[in-house]
């Protein structure tokens, strides 16, 4: 497929952002595409679809002296990108290699994750721009926006193999596997504007600190304690586990 191979997809400039995800995943999904082995399900493409909307969303036309709007406009677009994608990594809808994906798109635009508009709710979800830390430097948009032309073609690459008629495929993708050190907090909005937020416990000894031994294969998460219990029905989205483990 034409457009397909390239370099994987990285941040430059002086302040990185947390792209070796991205990196891994873009390239594997490259693989899969030049091979064939993968065609977007229904669920896939309606993910795509709307991913590939937020990544190419022209800035609006705005008249007169405007540096400091422009400037937001441009952190507002990267902004709703995470957001599509976390929205769709969320649905539980999409297939691995879709949600490993989306996972790590999230990951590299983390430092909008509140910038430029963070949910109103005090309680609302609240991610440092790297995790572990509380960083609360402004997102650096330009390296942000280098990230744009690539996914735009290698999403464009994907939407393509949903065409009438197209029998999907989906490949598998290895599990997850990583320790974190921390709590971790599931968010829930009972209404409009409204936000609810517990730290999980393990089950076994009601600990909430870990070390954890975080596995998933991008459909569910299991949580290992250091007693040893497993907890599979701790409630928490996949982006609430991904967005504050290490960069892996």
């Amino acid at each position: 497929m034409a457009g397909v191979r390239g370099e994987p997809v990285t941040a430059p400039g002086p302040l990185p952002l947390p792209a070796r995800a991205l990196a891994r995943e873009s390239g594997r999904a490259r693989e899969f595409l030049a091979a064939g082995e993968w065609r977007l399900s229904p669920a896939d493409a309606r993910a795509v679809a709307a991913v590939l909307a937020r990544l190419s969303a022209p800035l609006p036309a705005r008249r007169g002296p405007a540096e400091k709007i422009r400037a937001t406009d441009r952190d507002r677009r990267l902004q709703r990108v995470l957001r599509a994608a976390v929205h769709h990594l969320d649905a539980g809808a999409v297939s691995p290699p879709a949600a490993a994906l989306l996972a790590a798109v999230a990951r590299a635009l983390l430092p909008w994750h509140d910038a430029p508009n963070p949910p109103k709710a005090a309680a609302a979800a609240r991610y440092a721009a790297v995790p572990g830390t509380a960083d609360g430097a402004a997102p650096p948009t330009g390296a942000g926006e280098a990230l744009l032309p690539e996914l735009i073609r290698l999403f464009s690459a994907l939407a393509a193999t949903s065409a009438p008629g197209a029998v999907p495929r989906t490949p598998p993708v290895p599990s997850l596997r990583v320790r974190h050190s921390g709590r971790f907090r599931h968010y829930s909005r009972p209404g409009p504007g409204v936000w609810a937020a517990r730290t999980v416990a393990c089950p076994g000894c009601g600990g909430k600190d870990g070390p954890w031994t975080v596995t998933c294969d991008w459909r569910r998460a299991a949580l290992v304690c250091p007693c040893g219990v497993v907890n599979r029905e701790h409630g928490l989205s996949l982006s609430e586990i991904w967005l504050v483990l290490p960069d892996v």
